[in-house]
């Protein structure tokens, strides 16, 4: 794309909690969340704002659209899943009228079904879950983290919780060729098993599995949390001294609590970007300025590059997709919006502190769980 050609992206998003609604009507503040629920319910897709000011270090410019559906996570995957193709499509076609040239598909939305493939055929733009960049950003951060804290990345035990789902898969595959030790966490242990005999001999990764996620986190250095459970999965008790956490779920898998209690653990949040520009995203949706999710940030890359085709799409990632589109997130002056904890900033005098307040733990080395 020429640096005068501006490029054009919708996003769709959605509620990750009742509260959120309020953000954009006041109102709902005041009413029970089942009744909020249940009203937007019946509510289709609608422009919820525009976004403006991306400007690519190379000249490229970048505008876009938030299509927002009304849904909770609840909602959404209680919801049969042709009703939401249906719904998504709606949501498409508003970005069509508005001129964007590829659908990005937020949180729950790239989960339900077959993860875009059947919304991609139904629509004349280009659509992209953003699990390419999401697992590029998820382990970038993660061992920027082990670095930080002190930890060997050759010889560390990682927990990837979510192991199965498109991005920790695609995460599994690439730490095994990196770390000492992989335990793959998740709930149905016959696609355990598979993917575990997949990555076996791949690298020099040890490959366990596991259903229990409280035993799995507690024997890793490094913990990367990408289940679409709905519920907190880790408490502060779980946790090693000395661990480092980055959690790319949304709703969060780490309990807050974690932050109150535990000043010997490292926990990230993964997958904030900062967007290059005086961006303005014309609506609080719980991020930063000027930062949003990698999964929308990989969206936003692939328009400032004028590249309106199906990108990342299915129950599959392509690593050689994760290694493009981090580079091109390098090109364009999109990076890591530092370390995060509960999107509230860690200072680096946090993380020394952190540090320190694990090597006096103790920090005992964790063992192969043999599962």
């Amino acid at each position: 794309m020429s640096a005068a050609a501006i490029g054009r992206f919708g996003f769709v998003l959605h509620p990750l909690y009742v509260s959120q609604f309020a953000n954009k009507f006041p109102i709902a503040r005041y009413l029970p969340g089942r009744f909020v629920e249940a009203v937007f319910r019946a509510v289709p897709p609608f422009e919820a704002s525009q976004i403006t000011g991306i400007v690519s270090p190379t000249g490229a410019r970048a505008e876009g659209w938030f299509i927002a559906l009304p849904w909770t996570p609840r909602v959404l995957l209680a919801t049969p899943p042709e009703v939401l193709y249906r719904r998504l499509i709606q949501a498409g076609r508003i970005a069509e009228r508005l001129g964007a040239g590829i659908l990005g598909l937020g949180a729950f939305t790239k989960v339900v079904g077959d993860r875009g493939a059947t919304v991609a055929r139904a629509l004349g733009i280009g659509v992209t879950t953003g699990n390419s960049l999401t697992v590029a950003t998820a382990i970038e951060g993660a061992l920027l983290g082990a670095t930080r804290m002190g930890i060997e990345v050759p010889g560390a035990q990682v927990a990837v919780v979510g192991a199965t789902g498109a991005i920790g898969a695609a995460c599994c595959r690439i730490l095994a060729r990196q770390v000492g030790g992989l335990t793959l966490v998740a709930r149905t242990r016959s696609r355990l098993e598979a993917l575990a005999e997949e990555l076996r001999g791949e690298g020099p990764a040890r490959i366990d599995v596991a259903s229990d996620v409280r035993r799995a986190v507690g024997a890793a250095d490094i913990v990367i949390t990408v289940s679409t459970a709905t519920d907190v999965l880790i408490e502060p008790e779980d946790l090693r001294p000395g661990a480092v956490v980055c959690d790319v779920a949304r709703p969060r898998n780490v309990s807050r609590l974690v932050y109150d209690r535990r000043g010997d653990v490292l926990v990230i949040d993964g997958g904030v970007i900062e967007v290059p520009g005086p961006v303005d995203f014309g609506l609080d949706f719980g991020f930063p300025p000027r930062s949003c999710e990698a999964c929308m940030a990989e969206t936003i890359i692939l328009a400032l590059e004028g590249r309106y085709e199906d990108y990342t799409l299915g129950a599959d990632v392509d690593l050689g997709r994760v290694d493009e589109i981090h580079g091109l997130m390098r090109k364009h002056g999109f990076q890591l919006s530092g370390f995060r904890r509960f999107e509230r900033r860690i200072s680096d005098d946090e993380v020394e502190a952190i540090r320190r307040a694990a090597r006096s733990a103790g920090a005992p080395r964790p063992v192969s769980l043999g599962l």
